[in-house]
C-alpha cells in the first residue's frame, strides 16, 4: 500500500514537472494564446543579445513553426521536392528523425509548409502546404495514417494550406473547406471522418481552429473571409456566427476568446472587432475599427489588453473597449509577436531584428534587441522572416527558412 502511494505520488510529481516545464505542444502554445506561463526569464538583454545555443541549418524551406515537448522539437520543411515533418533534439538541435508528408508546395511568396505540428501524447500531427495531414509516432517518426484535404473535398487556397491542425479530445480538427463542410473532425487514432460542419461551407482560409468552453458547451471557433463561426465539438453543428464583411484577400490571425467575447483581426484594411456571445448564442458587436489591422504576425492578450502589429505600427488596445493605449512605429518594423514572463518578444519580418519589450499599456519600452544571425539566402524575393518566435523552457526559437536558431533567455 505504501509502495502504491509512493508510486502515485511519483506519477503526480512527474506530471506536475511536465506541466511546469514550459513545453509548447502546438501552435500558439498550451492555451493557444501565444502567452507562455514561464517565469525567471531575462528582463534585460545584453547589448549583443542573448547567447545563441545552437543553429540547425537544414530544416528545409518553409515558414512552419515549432512545437516542443519533452525535449523534442517538431517542425516541417521542404527538402528538394518533398515536404517533411522533422524532429530535433531541443537541447542541441540535432535531427532525430524525419517523416515524409508529401510533395513540395511551390509559391511565389516562398515554397514549403506553413503550419505548426501538434503533439498529443505519443503522436504528432502535421499538415503540409499541399494539404496532406499526417499522424506520426513521436518516438520514431513512423507514419500511422495520412489524409488529404482534397480527398475531403477541399480546394487549396492561393498561398497553400497554412492551418496548424488542432487536437482536442478524440478529434483532430482541420479546415479543408468546401461544400461537404468547411471544418472536418477526424478520429485522431485512424484519421477517419467523425463529422463535417455541413452548416458551414466556406472555402479554406489561413487561420487555425480555437477550442473554447462557453455556455456549458465545448465548441470550435474558425475565421473565414466573411464570417467568424462556432461549431459544436461533438457534432460540428453550427452554434453561432458573426459577420466579418471586411475580411478580404486572406484572413490569417487566430481569434482570441476571453470572458465570453471573441477578438478577431485581419489584414488588407479589414481592421478588428470584438464580438460578445450571449447566453442563447446571440452575438453582438462591441466595437469594430481599423486601429488593429493585423496581417499575419498575430496578436496576444495579456490581462485586459491586446498587443500586436497593426500594419507597420505596434499597437496596444484595451480588449473590452478597443481604445488605443499606445501606438509605436518609429523604432521597429512590422512583424510577429509572442509573450513570456510579462514581456513581448517581437520579430521584425523585414530584417530579422528581435526586440524584448514591456507588455504594458503604459507604453512601448524596449529592454534589448539583436538581429537574427542565421538568415537564408534561399528565401523567395517576395518572402520575409515570417515564422513566429517561440519561447519554451527558457529558450527562444527563431527560424528563417532552412535555419532554425535557439537562444538562451533564462535569467541566471
Amino acid at each position: 500500500m505504501r509502495f502504491a502511494f509512493r508510486l502515485a505520488l511519483l506519477g503526480l510529481c512527474l506530471t506536475t514537472t511536465s506541466l511546469l516545464a514550459g513545453d509548447w505542444p502546438h501552435w500558439r502554445g498550451p492555451d493557444r494564446d501565444d502567452v507562455s506561463k514561464e517565469t525567471g526569464l531575462l528582463k534585460e538583454w545584453p547589448k549583443e543579445g542573448p547567447p545563441r545555443v545552437w543553429v540547425n541549418q537544414d530544416v528545409g524551406l518553409g515558414y512552419a513553426g515549432v512545437a516542443i515537448v519533452n525535449g523534442k522539437l517538431f517542425t516541417m520543411g521542404a527538402r528538394e521536392d518533398t515536404e517533411f515533418l522533422i524532429c530535433l533534439n531541443a537541447t542541441d538541435g540535432k535531427e532525430l528523425w524525419s517523416a515524409r508528408i508529401g510533395s513540395r508546395l511551390g509559391n511565389n511568396w516562398g515554397d514549403g509548409p506553413r503550419g505548426t505540428p501538434s503533439v498529443d501524447g505519443e503522436r504528432v500531427y502535421a499538415m503540409g502546404g499541399q494539404g496532406t495531414l499526417i499522424c506520426a509516432q513521436v518516438a520514431s517518426g513512423e507514419v500511422v495514417w495520412s489524409k488529404s484535404m482534397s480527398a475531403l473535398g477541399g480546394k487549396k487556397p492561393g498561398w497553400g494550406f497554412c492551418e496548424s491542425v488542432t487536437v482536442d479530445g478524440p478529434r483532430v480538427l482541420c479546415t479543408p473547406g468546401g461544400s461537404e463542410g468547411s471544418i472536418a473532425a477526424l478520429n485522431k487514432q485512424d484519421g477517419e471522418v467523425l463529422w463535417r460542419s455541413t452548416d458551414v461551407t466556406h472555402g479554406a482560409q489561413y487561420a487555425s481552429i480555437v477550442p473554447i468552453e462557453h455556455n456549458g458547451k465545448r465548441q470550435y471557433l474558425q475565421l473565414f473571409t466573411n464570417s467568424l463561426v462556432s461549431v459544436e465539438a461533438e457534432t460540428g453543428k453550427l452554434l453561432w456566427k458573426t459577420d466579418w464583411p471586411n475580411g478580404r484577400t486572406a484572413v490569417i490571425p487566430t481569434p482570441i476568446f476571453h470572458d465570453g467575447s471573441v477578438f478577431i483581426t485581419s489584414g488588407y484594411k479589414a481592421g478588428c472587432k470584438l464580438a460578445k456571445i450571449g447566453p442563447d448564442n446571440q452575438v453582438e458587436d462591441v466595437y469594430a475599427h481599423n486601429e488593429m489591422t493585423n496581417h499575419h504576425g498575430g496578436v496576444v492578450r495579456i490581462g485586459e489588453h491586446i498587443y500586436g502589429c497593426s500594419d507597420s505600427t505596434w499597437t496596444c488596445l484595451d480588449f473590452k473597449t478597443g481604445k488605443v493605449a499606445w501606438a509605436e512605429r518609429r523604432t521597429f518594423g512590422k512583424g510577429s509577436v509572442t509573450s513570456a514572463d510579462g514581456m513581448l518578444y517581437c520579430l521584425d519580418e523585414n530584417n530579422g531584428e528581435v526586440v524584448l519589450a514591456d507588455a504594458s499599456p503604459a507604453g512601448w519600452k524596449v529592454h534589448g534587441r539583436f538581429k537574427l544571425e542565421a538568415q537564408s539566402e534561399k528565401r523567395s524575393r517576395q518572402g520575409k522572416v515570417w515564422t513566429h518566435p517561440v519561447v519554451s523552457n527558457g529558450k527562444l526559437f527563431l527560424r528563417d527558412q532552412e535555419f532554425l536558431s535557439c537562444y538562451d533567455v533564462k535569467a541566471q
